[in-house]
């Protein structure tokens, strides 16, 4: 069993990864001593260690290594017993390919040697570089390794001349060295790879790695990485999150997460983060949701999640992991059909829930249009006036349809928790289902709906029907774009985000309506303590 052991820790942690770990990835934001940690892991391992690096690969080196095994080590030996190998090389990718032909001719005189002595027919045996010229063209489709008169040569499926080594692109050099160098590591040795994805496109990325760990199935690989989309491609991986260092101590701060969970893919992405945490619907392309919290919430981490439950789940999750990372988290869901005890129940979870039924309701708040009417020379009062006439124009013609909509809703969640119930057979299950009928009483509150928005209409509740009005239609159908001289509803809400964007007072009151419409400065209070109110 090839233990591999860790760094000191200024708190009790375990001291070692048992087991013959196949991947190890290094997280941690700037500063946090990723670099020392795996340092002293080399340490650590001691004549296992073998170390990486793209970044001083290609370039004269400064001094060489000394460390046994290492590609510096192994070029000095393999020069000293040589007499044929050339010995002009000045990096570490000219000392690969160097050693490579002097494998193959080795290989080939090896070869020829028995196949004289046997008396048999000449049989080739798989070299290394053959090895890296199946991977090679695995990576690169199209592409092909030759050997031109004692020269590593490359051809391109653009069909133009052969190139060399040294006329490579920078990726496809981080390519070459990294299946060369790999070859050569000792057995059971522990590879350290300092920014796997440096150089290396994104598109070819995890193809690369899975390649280069199948070439070594004894190895452990040990990635130092901030690149969250490659630590979680890989699949056997122990995640290290190196938080900070304390060099008094020559101790590190460090966890060791939990893998496969949607909580680590996060941690991942967030090691780096020293703000809060914001997770919201929506995702980063497409929403108006990361655009607008974004900017209203300029101090957190904000990250899409996807959908509301997404945003329940994952800012549970994370909460309840914060002795790990110490990051505090918040969510924001739309408020959509959610009853009055749904919203409080999520508030107390650290969910903000917006006093607008979805997101495009904030922009009909009406101290946000008197704030861009000023800024476009218009009158705040006369558009405020006509956006409402024209929201209350649809609310009325809407009105019995949107409580059917909040009836289906609070239906379905009660059905969600009333189903759960066990069932001895069948029958006693169909018995449960025809009662739900009379124990949810649809119509009840149905009805009661119809006399609620009925009272919203005749004392003219704009903010109550912003409240429970979700109408996607509703933003451009107010012509409150026309109203401030926008030529459409998208420019209208690029204008507001515009004013966020900028300085000085008008961005700051916009800030604080969106956050008071959040409520986003209350603080939570448990459950139990709303109740009592």
């Amino acid at each position: 069993m090839n233990t591999i052991k860790l760094p000191p820790s200024v708190k009790p942690v375990e001291a070692d990864i048992p087991g013959d770990p196949r991947q190890i990835t290094l997280i941690g934001g700037n500063g946090a001593g990723k670099s020392l940690f795996m340092e002293e892991m080399m340490t650590l391992c001691g004549d296992r260690a073998y170390r990486l690096s793209a970044l001083s690969a290609f370039y004269p080196e400064r001094e060489e290594s000394t460390m046994p095994g290492s590609v510096d080590s192994l070029y000095r030996e393999a020069v000293r017993q040589r007499s044929y190998m050339r010995t002009d090389a000045v990096s570490e990718l000219d000392k690969i390919v160097y050693m490579l032909f002097a494998d193959e001719l080795e290989s080939l005189l090896q070869m020829k040697a028995e196949a004289m002595a046997e008396g048999k027919k000449l049989k080739f045996r798989p070299t290394k570089l053959d090895i890296i010229q199946r991977h090679w063209e695995r990576i690169f489709p199209g592409n092909h390794i030759e050997r031109d008169n004692g020269r590593l040569m490359f051809s391109t499926s653009s069909g133009r001349d052969l190139v060399s080594t040294h006329t490579l692109s920078q990726g496809e050099k981080t390519v070459l060295y990294y299946l060369g160098a790999t070859l050569y590591a000792m057995p059971g040795a522990v590879i350290f790879i300092d920014s796997p994805s440096l150089f290396v496109h994104p598109s070819i990325l995890c193809n690369l790695w899975n390649s280069i760990e199948d070439l070594r199935p004894d190895c452990t690989f040990v990635y130092n990485s901030v690149d969250e989309d490659f630590v979680s491609s890989r699949t056997h991986n122990t995640c290290i999150w190196v938080r900070r260092y304390d060099s008094e101590r020559h101790a590190w701060e460090y966890d060791i997460v939990e893998p496969g969970s949607r909580s680590e893919e996060l941690l991942v992405e967030l090691a780096g983060s020293r703000r809060p945490v914001l997770f919201i619907e929506g995702d980063s392309r497409h929403s108006i949701d990361i655009r607008l919290y974004s900017l209203v919430f300029p101090d957190m981490s904000v990250r899409p999640v996807g959908s509301c439950d997404k945003v329940i789940e994952t800012t549970r999750a994370f909460n309840d992991q914060q002795s790990m990372h110490h990051l505090s988290s918040r969510g924001i869901v739309d408020r959509d059909r959610r009853t009055d005890q749904e919203v409080v129940y999520l508030r107390s979870r650290q969910i903000m829930v917006p006093d607008v039924a979805e997101i495009e309701n904030i922009f009909l708040l009406p101290e946000v249009i008197r704030l861009m009417a000023r800024r476009r020379g218009r009158d705040g009062e006369k558009a405020v006036r006509r956006v409402e006439r024209e929201v209350m124009r649809m609310f009325r013609k809407h009105a019995e349809e949107q409580a059917l909509q909040h009836v289906r809703h609070k239906v379905k969640r009660d059905v969600e928790c009333r189903i759960d119930a066990r069932f001895s057979c069948i029958t006693a299950m169909e018995t449960h289902l025809r009662s739900l009928i009379v124990r949810l009483q649809p119509r009840k509150h149905y009805n009661a709906l119809r006399e609620q928005f009925a009272a919203m209409i005749r004392d003219n509740d704009y903010a109550g029907v912003l409240r429970v009005f979700n109408h996607k239609p509703m933003l451009p159908d107010s012509g409150i774009h026309l109203q401030l001289g926008y030529r459409t509803k998208e420019d209208y809400i690029g204008g507001v985000l515009d004013v966020l964007k900028s300085s000085g007072k008008e961005p700051d009151t916009l800030r604080e309506v969106i956050r008071h419409c959040l409520h986003a400065d209350e603080p939570a209070q448990p459950r139990a303590t709303r109740q009592k109110k």
